[in-house]
């Protein structure tokens, strides 16, 4: 045990030698009194019995008690030179042979993108290193200048939490409890960090300290520069590869969504030009032909009749996201998709073997402690032909497997049933709002105009959506995290990547299926005014608004990308910030002290067992939306781009600022997010396809100009969009509404008629009502388009993957010139040391071997 010496900023223990590489915190049993007396000594001892088993492992402890807080101690874990090599040999570390002499070439572009960089002043680059899995027998080939920083901080407290995570506390019934994750799930410990190097405010006050993180605040996570290139390999330094690669990545998809969202605003911007000539929606506007036009009402009794030229607005709204640009960026997004991906695939590769993890989950990564434990099954490995201890059999993985993906089915169709649910809900209370609203609501006409029953049924809906999606979303995490515990996944990756499709695929139900159910299946099937269709034979089906389903979609997708981005920055930055903000205020009310470094971090906020999940889902549901349903919001990806500058900004304030430092941990790739985009990818153009086709009128428009404008069908004598608002609305006979669904208030005028949007015959005809020639038409028109778009897109897509190589040459040749080299170096130093200890009789070996044929000196 030691006392604070008053030094702030100090990462080393009271002798000013030994580095801090680890803390753990634990309330001190003897100042607490809210447990059982009996509990506290089980805790004490199971907590002596882990801290004498770290020492026994070679690690060294300092315990300090609480500046602050009487009740806390922390622990302080240094591990000596020994111990690290020892583990770095265990857990294969990558570590510097002799600095890189590969020469880059210089490209044109780099000037360009050095406007971008970082000061290389301020940030150094890192040095160029050929490495090689550390063994301790070959100490002398490695590059050793000094060993204090031979395994850096990142590297140090990484060896540390693999010691830590595999210590034993105690026996149970023969069965080894071990780990620090345990102690800290039971509450023995209160948490276990490594240190930041620094305050973000300010340098170290310690001249040797390089203060990384001050200089990541300033250098990244400030918001003056969002324009700026994210230092990577600094990022990785700090934080380890797994951090690393998300940014990276995050940086990689905003890059691209430049090109995306310039060519949807041309596109965007193109039909906001192209509006004033949309024939079909000045023909709705016209008071001759939309003023006399009188549509049917859209739901039973409570709904009136209405005039076609009071949908005239949305009509021109319309115009400018139902265009042939819109067409053309369906089909580019479904290329850029595949860029992106293969391009990232590329990008992926280079950090694969600057960040040295090419061989990474072959040799280097560990089992899980939990997988270990339950090691009790015997089989024999085909690979080596010895033992081997399994957890289960094939028969009880089979069984395991089953059961999981069986919990996970029945969450998704709990999902799918509350958005039914809810698709019940709006039919009843649409029926409700259009009866009251109009009673309840007398004085001012503003109200009328803005709180209409469908606004209330939609706001109302979605209010409860939220709720709903909220509570299953807490609920489902949890279930999640249990299934694949009991799955015991073999490796932390394994783990990682077996719980992120789980959430994925809950969280892909619970964010799109509003969007799937307008863009495909409202108004889709409601039948026509004298038979309509019903959903549980009452609730009759919603039809889209007069302007068509596509704006509704449209405005849906714009208000939960827009609203989504806004409500995840203000949550993902408020409730850290307010969290630290109180745990700063109430130890500031106690005290004007000096506060070390350890006591500074355990009042910031730990990062959650799910780590980046909620950082790479927020980033993937939203490149779904972009991808998905772009078709009929083309600024989409700007939305996307403004939201990821500000994002990445963000991520790297609340690390940098609100959170303790995470241990460093290894990844190769962005793991099962990879093949979860690329699912996304080939679902986009089947989606996009079916929008233009079932969602937007530009099919039945296309059909309208070429067939039926002209004879035999139409009267014009060459192709026009004359006459095709009175063409796509069928005639009704309001004699034949059935007495559920006719009108209660009175009908206006001496028609007889009135039109509604499908293509059936007319009353009085020997087919009356059922659908006529126009609609056979459409209906192949469409099935046609979607087949022709689908296989050009997926043709284009297949030519482009397989010319874009996963891996650039560049990279092949490095990769190539590394193993090379290491196999030389090592090779060669082995020579060395059998010279030395040989002698005369090597050198005459190793001169015989050189010159075979060259005539004897003696």
């Amino acid at each position: 045990s030691a006392d604070f010496d008053n030094k702030p900023d100090s990462l080393f223990f009271s002798d000013g030698q030994r580095r801090i590489d680890f803390v753990l915190v634990y309330e001190d049993e003897t100042k607490k009194m809210t447990h059982k007396r009996i509990d506290r000594k089980k805790q004490k001892r199971k907590r002596q019995v882990y801290e004498s088993n770290l020492i026994n492992n070679g690690l060294q402890l300092e315990a300090t008690r609480s500046v602050l807080d009487e009740k806390l101690v922390f622990v302080k874990v240094h591990a000596p030179w020994e111990v690290l090599c020892t583990y770095a040999e265990v857990m294969h570390i990558k570590l510097p042979l002799q600095p890189d002499d590969l020469k880059t070439r210089e490209s044109a572009f780099n000037w360009f993108t050095s406007l971008f960089r970082v000061d290389e002043n301020i940030i150094k680059p890192e040095q160029e290193f050929f490495t090689a899995p550390f063994e301790k027998e070959h100490l002398s080939n490695f590059y050793i200048q000094d060993k204090d920083t031979f395994f850096n901080p990142a590297t140090r407290s990484r060896i540390v939490h693999f010691i830590l995570s595999r210590v034993e506390y105690a026996t149970k019934n023969n069965v080894k409890k071990f780990g620090i994750n345990k102690l800290l799930d039971s509450g023995i410990y209160k948490a276990a960090f490594p240190l930041h190097d620094s305050s973000f405010r300010h340098p170290s006050t310690d001249p040797a300290c390089p203060s990384e993180r001050y200089l990541l605040y300033r250098e990244w996570a400030h918001p003056k520069n969002i324009f700026k290139l994210q230092p990577l390999d600094f990022i990785r330094k700090y934080y380890g590869e797994k951090i690393g690669i998300y940014f990276a990545w995050l940086g990689f998809y905003t890059n691209m969504l430049i090109v995306a969202a310039f060519v949807g605003v041309g596109c965007f911007l193109y039909g906001c030009l192209t509006k004033d000539n949309c024939t079909w929606s000045q023909e709705v506007c016209d008071p001759n032909i939309g003023g006399n036009i009188i549509m049917c009402p859209q739901c039973d009794k409570v709904c009136t009749y209405w005039n076609l030229t009071s949908t005239c607005e949305s009509s021109k709204k319309l115009c400018i996201f139902d265009s042939f640009g819109t067409l053309v960026f369906a089909v580019f997004m479904g290329i850029w998709v595949t860029l992106f991906l293969e391009f990232w695939k590329r990008r992926q590769a280079e950090l694969e073997y600057e960040w040295d993890t090419v061989e990474y989950l072959e040799q280097e990564e560990q089992v899980r402690p939990e997988y270990e434990a339950q090691c009790t099954h015997v089989v024999m490995n085909e690979i080596t032909q010895q033992e081997e201890h399994v957890p289960y059999t094939a028969c009880g993985k089979c069984i395991r497997m089953t059961f999981c993906a069986s919990a996970v089915f029945f969450w998704i169709l709990l999902i799918i049933a509350s958005v039914i649910g809810i698709i019940v809900y709006r039919l009843s209370v649409f029926l409700v709002f259009s009866a009251t609203l109009s009673r309840h609501i007398n004085g001012t006409q503003a109200i009328h105009k803005y709180l209409t029953p469908q606004t209330a049924t939609s706001v109302t809906a979605s209010l409860i959506s939220f709720v709903v999606i909220m509570v299953l979303n807490i609920i489902y995490e949890k279930v999640a995290i249990l299934i694949t515990d009991f799955e015991l996944p073999r490796t932390q990756t394994d783990y990682e990547n077996s719980l992120t499709t789980k959430m994925f695929l809950f969280q892909f139900v619970n964010y799109y299926s509003s969007c799937f159910y307008i863009a495909f299946f409202k108004g889709k099937f409601v039948g026509h005014p004298g038979n309509p269709v019903y959903w549980l034979g009452k609730y009759r089906n919603e039809e889209c608004d007069p302007g068509g389903c596509l704006l509704e979609l449209t405005t849906q997708l714009a208000i939960i990308v827009g609203g989504k981005a806004i409500w995840n920055n203000i949550q993902e930055v408020l409730l850290p910030w307010v969290k630290n903000l109180i745990g700063r205020y109430c130890a500031d009310a106690r005290s004007e002290k000096i506060v070390p470094r350890w006591e500074h971090d355990y009042h910031l906020q730990p990062i959650g067992k799910l780590g980046l999940f909620y950082e790479y889902l927020e980033m993937v549901i939203q490149f779904g939306f972009v991808t998905l349903f772009v078709a009929s919001f083309p600024l989409a990806p700007l939305l996307a781009l403004f939201n990821n500058m500000l994002e990445i900004r963000l991520d790297a304030w609340k690390l940098t600022t609100q959170f303790r430092r995470m241990v460093p941990q290894k990844a190769q790739d962005i793991g099962a997010w990879q093949p979860i985009m690329q699912g996304i990818a080939i679902l986009a153009v089947v989606t996009n396809a079916m929008i233009i086709a079932f969602t937007s009128d530009m099919i039945p428009r296309l059909v309208y100009y070429w067939s039926f404008s002209v004879p035999p069908y139409g009267s014009h004598s060459s192709h026009t969009m004359k006459g095709y608002i009175n063409n796509t609305l069928s005639v009704f006979n309001i004699s034949d509404f059935r007495n559920a669904s006719k009108p209660s208030s009175p009908w206006f005028g001496n028609q007889t008629t009135c039109r509604y949007r499908d293509f059936r015959y007319p009353p009085g005809h020997q087919h009356q009502y059922e659908h006529n020639i126009y609609y056979w038409h459409v209906i192949a028109a469409k099935l046609a388009f979607i087949i022709v778009m689908e296989h050009v897109i997926y043709f284009v897509k297949f030519i482009i993957s397989y010319i874009i190589p996963d891996v650039s040459q560049k990279t092949k040749s490095k990769v190539k010139r590394e193993k090379y080299l290491t196999q030389k170096l090592l090779h060669e130093n082995d020579l060395k040391v059998v010279k030395k200890t040989m002698g005369k009789i090597a050198d005459k070996i190793i001169k015989g071997v050189d010159s075979t044929f060259r005539p004897k000196s003696e």
